[in-house]
């Protein structure tokens, strides 16, 4: 018996599989993008999604739309009355931070894609949700407090 294999009834340990994960790494081609680009054939967020299909790369950019909107959204409108229970009043601003954060997050993921119009709709969703939280609504952006602290990258 081997003096490395105490204790193991002499069992050797099994070779790599072609199932494991680094092998599956190894025999498949990955190719990720470094810089932008322009079409439907790319991954957001999730492996094989929207997979090339342009219904499914139209229904991504309304996904990261529709994200970067709420993002803008949740930085710049109150959803606590003055005078509410500190508690209460602290626990939602910690629940509406972590997801705004999470939101924010996916965003930047999506954006990591390199496809070009994922970039613009998250710039235009930004944009928009700027627009609609602040001067849609007669807010001026600096004037009134807010829930939560502003974005900062």
């Amino acid at each position: 018996m081997d003096e490395h294999m105490h204790g193991m009834g002499g069992m050797a340990p099994s070779p790599p599989t072609t199932n494991d994960t680094m092998g599956t790494m190894m025999h498949s081609k990955m190719m990720m993008h470094m810089t932008f680009f322009w079409g439907k054939d790319t991954e957001i967020l999730f492996q094989n999604w929207p997979g090339g299909k342009s219904d499914m790369y139209v229904l991504a950019l309304v996904i990261v739309f529709l994200m970067s909107v709420f993002v803008q959204l949740l930085s710049h409108t109150r959803f606590i009355k003055p005078g509410s229970n500190h508690i209460a009043a602290g626990l939602i601003k910690t629940l509406l931070f972590a997801f705004r954060v999470g939101l924010a997050y996916l965003v930047m993921l999506s954006i990591m894609s390199f496809n070009g119009g994922v970039f613009l709709v998250a710039v235009l969703g930004q944009t928009l949700g700027f627009l609609i939280s602040t001067y849609a609504f007669n807010k001026s952006p600096h004037k009134d407090g807010f829930d939560l602290p502003p974005i900062s990258c």
